[in-house]
């Protein structure tokens, strides 16, 4: 059954009904594909032309995705009010704002050569603020939500809980990148250090949740076969604040003269913090391989293994253009090659479930 929307556009009632927040963690897994490309130490022809594909791709979806949530609230407000009151569920509601900034930022990475870069930058600043907006919104809500209006059992934690305050870092990384196009003055200085206060809210937000995560794993082992996926967002803080460390320090020069210590600071956070990312990132694929070796149910938690991943890409980068570290351009590199194999398989077997549906 099909219903018709605005001037005849079409939308499935199954997807309209069935619709969950989660389902933004294509846009975001697909936007960093395309996104990590365009700042990769190593350039080739035809990547910056995938890349600018992939970005399409991803905008595409999120404007799908945003007429079927839209849709959702319209019709079937019962489900969407569900979902904001499940306990797992609700924390996915801080998706819909990332997938909104990695759009964004990939209107000004490939935006130009499309559309002129004076459009580029109105989609993203218009995309960074309301993904800024309804970020710090999840970062209030969706902890007060956890805190007064769910019962949680000693066990539950797990890395979803990050979904919801991780959005101000991805406002913070974002962020830098509007500050070269920004009116010079008040403008740039507040954004900076607007910038920067989120860059704190996320980081230590991320780390008491972090540290739940890994108690309960301590505590009370992994869990589900199904849940495993999502031990890979634990990287998605400490790659992003990596990369909005860098980005940040590296344009603070526009907004004070006294902006060295900022750019040092990106290198001296980034380094250690990307540092454990990868000991994460080991942890998590032992007992994801060790959990393959069972049965790997498929789900949407597969995207996980795409953003976080994409993020210390882009940190990795961004350290190696501060130090000139070629160890740097290799990670990121190697990472890179390994976001691409995992987000083409994530993507098929997401379009074969679909479809099988």
């Amino acid at each position: 059954m099909v219903r018709h929307g605005v001037r005849g556009f079409a939308l499935p009632e199954r997807a309209v009904a069935n619709a969950a927040p989660n389902w933004f963690a294509s846009v975001m897994g697909t936007g960093i594909v395309a996104n990590a490309a365009a700042t990769l130490p190593l350039q080739f022809p035809g990547l910056r032309a995938a890349a600018t594909a992939v970005w399409g791709l991803a905008a595409v979806l999120l404007i799908a995705l945003t007429a079927v949530t839209v849709a959702q609230w319209t019709r079937h407000r019962d489900t969407a009010r569900g979902h904001l009151r499940h306990p797992v569920t609700a924390h996915f509601y801080g998706a819909p704002a990332m997938a909104l900034m990695t759009v964004g930022a990939g209107a000004l990475l490939f935006g130009g050569d499309l559309f002129g870069e004076r459009a580029a930058f109105a989609v993203a600043a218009v995309l960074w603020t309301l993904g800024t907006l309804l970020g710090l919104a999840s970062a209030v809500v969706l902890p007060y939500l956890a805190f007064t209006g769910f019962a949680y059992a000693p066990d539950a934690a797990f890395a979803g809980w990050l979904m919801p305050v991780v959005p101000p870092m991805v406002s913070a990384a974002t962020g830098a990148l509007l500050l070269p196009r920004l009116p010079a003055g008040q403008w740039r200085a507040t954004t900076l250090w607007g910038c920067y206060g989120m860059f704190g809210v996320s980081l230590i937000a991320s780390l008491v949740v972090i540290t739940l995560v890994w108690s309960r794993l301590a505590h009370h082992g992994v869990g589900s076969a199904a849940s495993v996926p999502t031990l890979w967002m634990v990287l998605g803080p400490f790659g992003q604040s990596v990369t909005a460390a860098n980005l940040l320090g590296g344009n603070a020069h526009l907004v004070t003269p006294d902006s060295g210590a900022l750019e040092a600071l990106g290198v001296v956070f980034g380094v250690p913090v990307l540092g454990f990312a990868l000991l994460w990132a080991a942890i998590a694929l032992a007992v994801t391989v060790r959990t393959a070796r069972d049965g790997l149910p498929f789900g949407p938690a597969w995207w996980s293994f795409t953003f976080p991943v994409g993020t210390c890409v882009t940190a990795a980068s961004a350290l190696a253009l501060h130090t000139g570290a070629v160890a740097f351009e290799v990670l990121a590199v190697v990472l890179y090659a390994g976001l691409v194999g995992v987000w083409a398989t994530v993507a098929v077997r997401t379009v074969r479930s679909a479809a099988a549906h």
